[in-house]
């Protein structure tokens, strides 16, 4: 039960980079031209009347979804890692990997810590404009005000299929990673993002999706702070060793 059947954990990786990828290209699916679009079925719903054509407009896609890159390049990392050790001899893998994830962890905290400082600007910009009414409360209506709730709905349905499949896979692949807790929290930590995220755009008004998406952006950039900590600490000891236990001999 405890062998390591590696198409399995092949295909976590596989699913977990597909997920990462449709995170960081979220942008592309829900802004654009196809954002005007959108708009207009979800003013249609809320029975909203909009003035002319809206087919070309170019809408702010939000920022929650692509932040979600930011937790899950971390479960692509790991699980990367797994993926590594099949293919790389033992003694390399335990000296890079250490290494690697020193390096990673820091430039994670840094590009979380200015993605987080962005949203939290926007945050405060939309709050701003959307209590200055009446005029500020236009131009946040005119920017922000119709997000394209049912595309990220069915990206955000998406991702969280792909992370199932993740867990599913990992598990498959070997049992033991149940007992991993650091693995299962991360995988956890994933899964609830998705599905808050999701549950949030679905529940709010329409006029104020934009703002608890950027809420939640800068949520997420917390998080991923929080694990690049936890990575950080989490290398030094495999760093140590690595120092101690001098060069390595062929």
């Amino acid at each position: 039960m405890n062998e390591l059947r590696s198409p399995f954990l092949v295909l976590a990786i596989l699913l977990a980079a597909v997920a990462v990828l449709l995170e960081l290209g979220s942008s592309h699916v829900l802004g654009g031209e196809g954002a005007g679009r959108s708009m207009q079925r979800e003013a249609e719903v809320q029975e909203i009347e909009l003035d002319g054509d809206l087919g070309g407009v170019d809408e702010p896609p939000g920022r929650a979804i692509s932040y979600l890159a930011l937790i899950d390049g971390v479960v692509l990392y790991t699980i990367g890692l797994m993926g590594l050790a099949l293919v790389v001899p033992e003694r390399a893998h335990g000296r890079a990997q250490g290494i690697a994830t020193l390096i990673g962890s820091i430039v994670l905290i840094i590009v979380a810590f200015i993605l987080g400082l962005i949203a939290f600007i926007e945050l405060l910009v939309m709050v701003s404009l959307f209590l200055a009414a009446p005029f500020g409360t236009i131009a946040y209506l005119a920017i922000w005000g119709f997000f394209p709730r049912g595309d990220a709905a069915a990206v955000l349905s998406l991702l969280l299929l792909l992370k199932v499949g993740v867990a599913v896979f990992l598990v498959l692949a070997q049992q033991a990673f149940l007992k991993q807790k650091g693995l299962m929290a991360l995988l956890v930590t994933s899964l609830v993002c998705n599905v808050v995220v999701a549950f949030l755009h679905g529940f709010v008004p329409l006029v104020v999706v934009s703002i608890v998406d950027t809420l939640t952006a800068l949520i997420f950039a917390i998080v991923a702070i929080i694990w690049g900590i936890i990575l950080l600490i989490g290398s030094i000891p495999s760093i140590v060793s690595t120092i101690r236990s001098g060069p390595a001999i062929d």
